[in-house]
Parts: structure tokens; sequence; C-alpha cells
């Protein structure tokens, strides 16, 4: 196992659900765990868990598509590790989401996340060790209608940080893709908000029976608590994996992926959702 020792490690969009929960379990560990946020408030929120939990927390302020800022940051804490869980849900048909939204979708969960990690590893080169755990999804892996940018979004992550997993393994820095399923984070309040901002969409049928069927679904999801002893792991064995599968349903999707043609996958979808 790797020794925590203090070792820092930044976490953004660490105010809620898996990043919070993180940030959190980090720091029982023994690391230095520091996490971003977008205002003073969040980070009221991540300093109340860590009292409440008897760790400490750091806490930046870090809008993560704001380049200038993140090299900031980075050169600040200096961090051994970096978990980047930001993100955003982004629901919607792909002819609902204007480029600006897309842009945003993108800019958020592939170029930050990327921007951090190549800003960091002149440092981790140096000491020739250190670790980029990238919080994707089983979205990474597979689609469905309706969250078409934020599915792009994980599978273009999946594959840059496959490109700088093969990149940078000779220096000693392990890159990692963590894939969670279902788990009971911030992310389904923002469903509801993107949802009544498509009121007007051909599809609004649709959005409603989605939303209808998350209630039910919601009961079998996990706790983000699961996916940070997930990311801990990653973080504090020798030789962590590629990527982890995080919770039963991205486990069994994964596994049946391969078996079912895509007509088949498309018409059930397509039952399911009402298209």
């Amino acid at each position: 196992m790797t020794d925590a020792g203090g070792k820092v490690v930044l976490t953004t969009g660490a105010n809620s659900g898996i990043g919070l929960a993180t940030v959190v379990r980090l720091a029982t560990l023994g690391f230095r765990s520091v996490g971003t946020v977008r205002s003073d408030a969040k980070a009221a929120t991540v300093t109340a868990a860590a009292d409440a939990a008897g760790v400490s927390v750091e806490t930046v302020l870090l809008d993560v598509t704001n380049a200038m800022r993140c090299a900031e940051v980075v050169d600040q804490v200096r961090p051994w590790a970096i978990v980047n869980n930001a993100g955003f849900s982004g629901v919607g048909a792909i002819e609902d989401v204007s480029d600006e939204e897309a842009r945003q979708q993108l800019e958020t969960m592939v170029v930050a996340p990327m921007r951090l990690a190549r800003l960091a590893l002149p440092q981790m080169r140096a000491a020739r060790d250190g670790r980029i755990v990238n919080v994707s999804s089983i979205y990474g892996l597979t689609t469905t209608p309706f969250s078409g940018w934020y599915q792009a979004s994980k599978h273009a992550l999946e594959a840059a940080s496959d490109a700088l997993r093969l990149e940078v393994a000779r220096d000693g820095i392990r890159v990692v893709l963590i894939e969670p399923g279902g788990f009971k984070t911030g992310i389904w309040e923002e469903f509801e908000s993107d949802v009544s901002r498509r009121e007007d969409s051909g599809y609004e049928a649709a959005y409603h029976r989605i939303r209808s069927l998350l209630d039910p679904f919601m009961k079998f999801m996990g706790e983000p608590e699961g996916a940070a002893k997930v990311i801990a792991k990653a973080l504090t064995v020798n030789a962590p994996h590629a990527r982890y599968l995080v919770g039963r349903d991205a486990q069994m999707i994964a596994a049946a992926q391969p078996f079912i043609p895509s007509v088949l996958r498309d018409r059930v979808t397509r039952f399911v959702v009402g298209l």
C-alpha cells in the first residue's frame, strides 16, 4: 500500500456527492486533502462535513474552466495526486442542446481535467511519482437518449485518460478511471432543472417519462461514500488498475454490453423511454 504520509490530493467539485465524500475519506486516511469549490458558501459545506467527521479538509476557490486560475491552484497546492470529479448532468436531446451548452460540458468535463493533469505533470515527473484519478461514469462505456453530450464528455475523458496513462507510465505516474453507476448525488437535482428548461421540446413527453422512472430507481442507488472508498483505493494501492467499475449496476451493464446487439438494445431503450 502507498503511505498517505501527508501527501497532497486535490479533488475538484468537492462540495457535494462523490467529491465531498472523497475529500473527507482521504483526510481520514492521512492525506492532506484539498477540495476545490466555486464559492465561499460551498467551502463552508466542506468544512462542516470535515468537522463532523473529525478531520481537516482544506478548500480553494476554483472554476475549473478558468485556465489561469487552474495554473495558480496547481502551483499553490503542488498536488501528489489530482481527483478530477467536477461535472454536471446536462440533460437534453442532441437537437435541444445549444452549441454553447455543449462547449461548456466538454470544457468542464474533458478539457479541464486534462488541463489540470498537464499542469501537474512536471512536478510529478520530477518526483517520479503521482496519480491522476479521473471520475468518469458507466456512461463512458454506454449511451442512452437525452444525455448525449454528458456521455460524449465521459467517452472523451476515457479516451484521453487512456492515452495519458500510456504517455506518463514511464515516469512513475499512474492514471486511473473511476466508472460509477447510479449514486445519490446532486446530479439528479440538476436533472430536474435541465428538464424544466426543455418544456417546449418535441421530446417533452419522453423527458417526463424518464423523470417518472427515476424515483423508483433512486432507492437502489449507492451512497457517494462507496465511490469515495474506491477512489481512495486507487490512491493507496501500489499498482492501481487502469479503471474501476463502481456499483453492481455499472458492473452488470459493462458485462452485458458486448453480448447485446445494437438493434435489440435500441428497441428496448426506445420502448422504455417512449421514443
